[in-house]
């Protein structure tokens, strides 16, 4: 689109510090575009009014399209949303959004169908030392490799956070009177992060990770505690480990507690709103329900048995399943002998749903543990056939 200088309105969705705001720039710089810029937590209708007004007369009188970046856009309310929505669709601005929210359930349906949805995702290792590299030389200043190392560790994909320590290292790498020419060391990164650094490799970091995780999974609320909290004092991201809660509520409690998601989700939601150090309970707290639920690992296993399955072959949809809502698909057999089970006494109807080569597959094989074993005898009672009442015989 850039190349082709025909942009069409977009949404980028990320976590912060990946480049959402430098990307919109580039992108209606590169193109030809005029570029607006607002803010959605500090503007208001009075705003996105006068900058409509500039784009409508930027394109009247100078033959110019003007990019309309809005910073935050979830935080609109559906009202300042829709003011924009019949500038989009005539064309005379390209709406380009970025958001740290899920856009399907923060942006309004009528202004994401009239845009792009473009993902972007933490930074990776290689990203943010290309980032230091250039930050080094624009400041001036060398770092130590282990500063290097640290920065990254610390940065869990967020440059902007990455960047932001490196400055106050070098602030206070400059207030300790170090000889001219000395590099920015580890202990300048561990001051710039109020000492929430210790001395830990990157295999201790895996290590302890990975202790973390088997210690839930252990049921073991104090061993996991331990882990947590001294990779909290490692300065770890609370963000990393609010994620790696949530994966293990599926992964390892699964359905033997399905509260435990419900839970480490709301955790990671907390950590993002409190922030470290107050997000340090949030995360203890989520990490002693884990280790304390029953534990499962039949998700686990049906999903990894269920892909292998479908990257091997996939199969047919049966004719009763296909899609029948179409002119000229009754003609065809989709959806014919399909049987809605709310018809049926009992909700569950024996009828195929797999394709036909993909005969019985034993993907699912429940754990007989926690609400799981509830849910499963719930489940094959209801597969059994109504029993027909006995009619007593007549005296």
């Amino acid at each position: 689109m850039v190349e082709a200088r025909r942009l069409t309105s977009m949404v980028l969705w990320g976590p912060a510090g990946t480049g959402k705001t430098t990307l919109a720039r580039i992108i209606a710089s590169a193109a030809g575009y005029a570029a607006d810029n607002l803010s959605a937590v500090s503007s208001g209708v009075r705003d996105v009014r006068e900058s409509l007004d500039r784009a409508r007369t930027r394109l009247a009188e100078h033959d110019q399209a003007t990019v309309l970046f809005i910073d935050e856009v979830h935080r609109f309310n559906k009202a300042q949303q829709d003011l924009l929505l019949p500038a989009t669709e005539s064309g005379e601005i390209v709406l380009i959004g970025a958001t740290t929210e899920n856009p399907y359930f923060e942006v309004n349906a009528a202004l994401m169908s009239r845009s792009t949805l473009w993902r972007l995702h933490p930074l990776g290792e290689k990203g943010l030392l290309t980032l230091l590299a250039r930050a080094e030389e624009l400041r001036g200043v060398r770092l130590s490799e282990d500063a290097r190392t640290a920065l990254v560790a610390i940065a869990d994909g967020d440059a902007r956070a990455m960047l932001t320590t490196l400055d106050t290292a070098i602030v206070l790498a400059t207030a300790s009177h170090a000889p001219a020419g000395a590099p920015v060391t580890r202990e300048h990164v561990a001051l710039a992060r109020d000492g929430r650094l210790v001395h830990q490799s990157r295999d201790t970091h895996y290590d302890q990770v990975s202790a973390l995780i088997k210690s839930v999974r252990g049921s073991d609320p104090d061993a996991a505690l331990h882990w947590l909290v001294a990779l909290l004092e490692a300065g770890e991201s609370a963000r990393f480990l609010a994620r790696r809660l949530v994966i293990l509520a599926s992964e390892d409690v699964g359905l033997a507690d399905s509260h435990a998601l419900v839970l480490a989700e709301a955790a990671a939601r907390a950590v993002e709103f409190v922030g470290l150090p107050e997000a340090r309970l949030t995360l203890a707290h989520a990490t002693i329900y884990l280790a304390l639920a029953p534990k499962s690992n039949s998700v686990t296993r049906a999903l990894g048995v269920a892909t292998e399955s479908v990257r091997a072959r996939v199969g047919e949809v049966p004719a009763h399943l296909r899609d029948a809502h179409y002119a000229g698909a009754r003609e065809l057999g989709h959806g014919t002998d399909y049987v809605y089970p709310h018809d049926v006494e009992g909700a569950w109807v024996d009828q195929r749903y797999l394709p036909e080569d993909h005969a019985d597959a034993p993907y699912y094989a429940p754990s007989p543990y926690g609400e799981e074993a509830t849910l499963v005898d719930r489940w094959r009672q209801r597969r059994e056939p109504p029993k027909t009442p006995v009619t007593p015989p007549v005296e």
